[in-house]
Formats: C-alpha cells, structure tokens, sequence
C-alpha cells in the first residue's frame, strides 16, 4: 500500500510576542511559539490516521496545514507525490488542493448561516467551474439525510444533521483526503455513533483516506488504523492501533490509555494524570515529558529522545522497552 500524504519534518512556529512599543518599554525579548516540531509521518491510502494528544500538543494545527490554512514554517508536506509548499507548478498544487477537504470541530460555526444548504454543498463544485446540478440532493441521501433538506438553512437542523450536511459538502469536491478535526465532539454520545459509522461507510463506499484528529481514545481505537501520539508539538510515539492499545512504549501514551473511560473500568485503581502540560512558549529542557513522567532519569532532562523503531511501533523515549 502506497503513502498518499508523506510529512517530513514539519515544524510550525508562531511569533506571539508583544507589540513592538510593550517590548521597547518593559525590556521583553520576542516570544515565539512552537506549535510542531520536525514531525514525520505517512498516510497510507485508504486508511484512517489519527492524531491524538491533550489540548495544545498541536493537533489541529498539523490538520490546517494540510488542507492550506496554515503555512509551515520549516518541512515538507507531500500528498499524490506533490508538495504543496514546495512544488513550482501551480496548476498541479491546485489539482491536489482540490483532493482535500476538511471536516470542522463545530457543526454550528462551520455552514454559512445565510445560505441554503444546496448552496453551502455545491459551493467547492461551483467555484471550479463545475456542475452542480442535482448534487447536493444527491449527497444529502447518500449522508442519511432528505433530497428535500437541500432548500433548508442550517439553522432548522440538528447538531448531527448539521455534521452530515459537513461531510456531503466535503464529499462534494471528490477528495481523496478528509481532515477531520474532532468531528464528533460537539455531538451528543449516540449522534457521534452515527456519524463516525457514516464516515467508515462512506471511506469504503469512496476510498477516501481520512487523517483522524480527536482527543477521545474510545473513537480513535474504533475509527483509526494507525495512530500517532503528540505531546508539546513532538511526535512522541506512533504505532498500528492494536499494537498502540496493547502494548504503549511511551509513558505518556500508557497514561493517556489508563485515563480514558472504559466500560469495564468499574472499581478499576488507576493513578491520576499529574501536572499540566507545559508552556509551549518556553518548554522544558530535553524531552518535554519529563516533568510529568514518573521514571524520568538526568539523561531525560538533559538531551532529547528521537524517534526510534521498537517492535511495531516509533517512539521517543529512552527507557521504552
């Protein structure tokens, strides 16, 4: 099976620094904020990768540079063997570009109020000189909606119907890749089912290659078939999904497992996440981890861990065995 989106040391930096004035007046250097840092990964096509990690380890910001939201600052992103920050043609970035689409946290912020739900799906179709006749009904029936509901705004459905109108929009361009940047969370429990078993209908009815980005552990062992795990912008550890679940190398991975909820978890004794993930703006020396983790040794404080093949999984720690 071949890559259909090869990263390659993606880093993504951030100038927050105070105004220009503030600085000069309080004596204040400038302040930069690394989102990702010299991540590398690949997608292969047909399959769902996730990204987990708690909030800040730079999840959505890898989603957004993908589909062109953001820019990285350092690296490469490659999808069908172009690179969209690199490659000189720009009809062929374009036609890539048109191979990806996007799936939004907020079902509520993410469709135009004032527009038609008709409207709203064949908009990406439209806007490349396309035909859009008769699509977004067809779509609309294809995502467990009404043919009718096209002449509807959004404001008359639900949260779940809402995510559906999201996905046909985003089937509409024909992607080959859907970013999806938590799009269940905004849902209540038995509507997140619906649409997560909607999207695995819909990857096998269309072959899509979904890049899966959650923080829910129960969604992501349901959904993914390989998983990479980022803390403080790093990628940490990255595995098949059953060997990630079976058997975690990385500290902070097996914590992430042991606090996520469980249905046999009942009585279970489990020792609580400790301490805060730190700031991003000025991390810790060396691996990033080793404040929070309980077997952190000197070499942990002074040198950071690389990525390194252990058994079916990568990871960044030197006492993973």
């Amino acid at each position: 099976m071949s890559a259909l989106v090869s990263i390659k040391n993606l880093t993504r930096i951030f100038d927050v620094s105070l105004p220009w004035l503030n600085r000069l007046i309080e004596h204040q250097p400038k302040a930069f904020l690394h989102a990702v840092s010299e991540v590398s990964f690949d997608i292969e096509e047909n399959t769902i990768y996730a990204l987990v990690g708690e909030s800040g380890s730079g999840k959505s910001t890898i989603g957004k540079i993908i589909v062109g939201l953001l820019a990285p600052s350092e690296g490469s992103v490659e999808i069908g063997g172009v690179d969209l920050f690199r490659e000189s043609d720009k009809a062929k970035i374009e036609a890539t570009r048109n191979g990806v689409q996007m799936i939004f946290q907020d079902p509520y912020a993410s469709l135009n109020p004032r527009w038609r739900v008709r409207d709203i799906i064949v908009e990406p179709v439209e806007a490349r000189g396309g035909d859009g006749e008769g699509l977004a009904e067809r779509l609309l029936e294809q995502v467990g909606l009404s043919a009718a509901d096209a002449a509807k705004y959004p404001h008359e459905f639900s949260g779940g119907q809402r995510q559906r109108i999201c996905i046909a929009r985003a089937l509409a361009a024909e992607p080959k890749l859907i970013v999806c940047d938590e799009p269940t969370s905004a849902l209540d429990v038995s509507v997140q089912a619906q649409v997560l078993n909607l999207m695995s209908d819909l990857q096998e009815e269309f072959g899509l290659t979904y890049l899966l980005i959650s923080h829910d552990l129960t969604i992501v062992q349901h959904m993914a078939d390989r998983i990479g795990v980022l803390y403080l912008g790093r990628l940490i550890e990255e595995a098949p999904r059953d060997a990630l679940f079976s058997n975690p190398k990385h500290p902070y991975t097996k914590m992430l497992i042991d606090a996520a909820p469980r249905l046999d978890g009942f009585g279970r004794e489990v020792e609580p996440p400790t301490g805060e993930i730190p700031d991003p703006i000025n991390p810790p020396t060396g691996c990033a981890y080793h404040p929070r983790c309980p077997i952190a040794t000197e070499r942990c404080k002074a040198e950071r861990p690389q990525l390194r093949e252990l058994d079916e999984n990568r990871v960044a720690c030197f006492l993973a065995v």
